[in-house]
């Protein structure tokens, strides 16, 4: 990413905050939290329930603090519990027990509603494969967050900076059938920060693709914490746990 493209994305996603007031951008509080997701005593089970039978332990006494500008790392084999924390920590699934606080502020407080409006205003959230509309473009893809508050239009222009910032400005009219795992990975990315994300959280971005197109998606990860937004990632992936700020590894 170029200083002088990071500069211009910057500018232009202070001009459009400024312009909408609507819920997604305007519900974080106006000040810069500098942790803007905590996870504290989390534990997460499965079962246990009215059948009578045993729960299944995913996660117990998981703690973490994710800073902005910094990339924290989830390892572990498969199934030692990374994909159940990153839907913890996105609000999408409530841990068995523990605090999820966003801001500061713990999800126990908050409405369904709430929590489902304070997530469009903070959180990104790419899950593996990405989860693109096969009958849409690329660039409809990215606008897709901002269709329930009516903001496609004012968001466009930002859509083509974030496809061109992720390398993929000359294919953002090309579905997602024409594009390489890697390329519809990068999509999913720039989706989900077309809303001024502060929490950028993806899981396994790099697990099917080759090591040239894994490179690109770590290095568009760390050039993200460059612009203060905080990214929370889970893999096994040996070179983005090297280059990650901080790592929990899960046995």
């Amino acid at each position: 990413m170029s200083d002088k493209l990071n500069s211009e994305l910057t500018s232009r996603r202070a001009s459009v905050s400024a312009s909408l007031k609507t819920r997604a951008n305007s519900i974080v509080k106006s000040e810069d939290h500098a942790t803007p997701l905590e996870l504290v005593d989390i534990t997460i089970h499965y079962g246990g329930g009215k059948g009578g039978s045993e729960p299944v332990n995913v996660v117990d006494n998981f703690n973490m603090t994710l800073h902005a500008g910094e990339m924290h790392c989830v390892a572990g084999r498969s199934g030692s519990g990374k994909t159940s924390i990153l839907t913890v920590g996105a609000g999408l699934t409530l841990p068995t027990s523990g605090r999820v606080l966003w801001e500061g502020d713990s999800l126990e407080t908050m409405s369904d509603d709430e929590i489902a409006d304070r997530r469009r205003a903070l959180i990104g959230y790419v899950d593996q494969g990405g989860a693109l509309i096969d009958g849409m473009s690329a660039l409809e893809n990215v606008l897709l967050p901002a269709v329930p508050d009516g903001e496609v239009e004012q968001r466009r222009e930002m859509a083509k900076d974030l496809l061109d910032l992720v390398g993929l400005g000359r294919r953002m009219r090309h579905r997602p059938s024409q594009l390489s795992g890697g390329e519809r990975q990068r999509v999913a990315i720039a989706r989900a920060l077309i809303l001024g994300t502060r929490v950028l959280i993806v899981d396994e971005p790099t697990a099917s693709l080759d090591r040239q197109s894994a490179n690109r998606i770590i290095g568009i990860l760390k050039d993200t914490t460059n612009d203060g937004i905080a990214v929370l990632v889970a893999s096994h992936d040996h070179e983005l746990v090297r280059l990650s700020d901080t790592l929990t590894e899960l046995n």
